[in-house]
C-alpha cells in the first residue's frame, strides 16, 4: 500500500474518530516542522491566507504555482503525517488542481463554494473526487461552502438552512466532511450538526468561538485555525521587535526551532 494511500486512509480515520481533530495550520517548512515536533499532532493543514501573506499577496489572489509549491514543501516537512491543502475556490479547475496537489503529496483539502450556485459547485466536488480516483488516492475533501460568512444580512436561519441543504449535496457528491467558517455558538453548531451529520462538521477557531472540547462534544469533526496561528506568531514578532527597539534583550526562554 502506497504512503500516499496510507495518508489520506488515516485522515479519513481521524475524521470519523469520536476525538475532534484539531489541526494547527502551517504556511511554510519551519512552521510545519514546529508543529510535527509536537506530539499532539494527528495532521498538517495549510492556511492559504497565510501562504498568500507569506508571499505577499491578499487572499486568494496567490498564482496557484507558488500555492503548489509551498504544499510540496509543507509535505516534505510533514514526514509520515497526512497533509491537507487549502486550494482556496479551486483555481478555476477544481479537479485538475487537486490532481496537482496530489501531485505535490497533499491527500485532503479544503475548497470553497464562495456561494456558487449549488449545482455548479456539486459538479466541482465531484470532479475533485473523481481526481483522487484517477490517482489511486482516496482524496479526504473538506468541502467548504460560505452560507454563513457570504450571507450578508439574511437572517442567519435561512444562511443555517443554506449551509445544510450545501453540505448535505456535498457529501452525496463524495466530500468527506463540510467546513462551515464563521465564529460559530453552541446553538448554531447543534443546528448544522443535526442538519448535516454527527462528526461530518469542520470548524474554525476563531476569537469568540466555542473551545474545541465544546465543539467536539456536540459532534464537530474537525478544527482548524486559518490564518490566526501566523497572525499570532507575527504579533509575538513585531511585540519583540518593539522591545528590541526599547533595548530589551532576547528572552533566555528562546528555543532553537530553526
Amino acid at each position: 500500500m502506497s504512503t500516499q494511500l496510507t495518508k489520506a486512509q488515516r485522515l479519513s480515520e481521524l475524521h470519523a474518530a469520536p476525538e475532534i481533530l484539531r489541526v494547527v495550520n502551517v504556511w511554510d517548512a519551519i512552521s510545519t516542522k514546529a508543529v510535527v515536533d509536537l506530539p499532539e499532532t494527528r495532521a498538517i493543514a495549510t492556511a492559504g491566507h497565510s501562504i498568500a501573506a507569506t508571499f505577499g499577496y491578499p487572499d486568494g489572489e496567490i498564482p496557484l504555482e507558488l500555492t503548489l509549491d509551498m504544499i510540496g514543501r509543507i509535505v516534505e516537512a510533514a514526514g509520515d503525517l497526512p497533509v491537507s491543502a487549502d486550494l482556496d475556490a479551486g483555481y478555476g479547475d477544481a479537479g485538475e488542481t487537486v490532481r496537482r496537489a496530489i501531485g505535490k503529496g497533499a491527500v485532503g483539502a479544503n475548497v470553497e463554494d464562495r456561494l456558487k450556485p449549488l449545482a455548479e459547485f456539486v459538479a466541482d466536488v465531484e470532479a475533485m473526487v473523481a481526481a483522487g480516483e484517477s490517482e489511486g488516492v482516496p482524496f479526504v475533501l473538506n468541502a467548504r461552502t460560505d452560507a454563513l460568512v457570504r450571507g450578508g444580512d439574511r437572517p442567519l436561519d435561512e444562511s443555517i438552512a443554506d449551509a445544510i441543504e450545501r453540505g448535505r449535496a456535498y457529501l452525496a457528491a463524495g466530500a468527506d466532511i463540510v467546513f462551515v467558517p464563521g465564529v460559530l455558538d453552541a446553538d448554531t453548531t447543534r443546528k448544522l450538526v443535526a442538519g448535516i451529520g454527527e462528526r461530518k462538521i469542520s470548524v474554525i477557531g476563531l476569537p469568540g468561538a466555542l473551545t474545541a472540547r465544546e465543539y467536539e462534544e456536540l459532534g464537530v469533526a474537525r478544527i482548524s485555525y486559518g490564518p490566526m496561528t501566523q497572525r499570532v506568531a507575527l504579533t509575538a514578532f513585531q511585540d519583540l521587535a518593539s522591545d528590541l527597539y526599547r533595548d530589551g534583550a532576547i528572552p533566555a526562554t528562546v528555543r532553537e526551532l530553526n
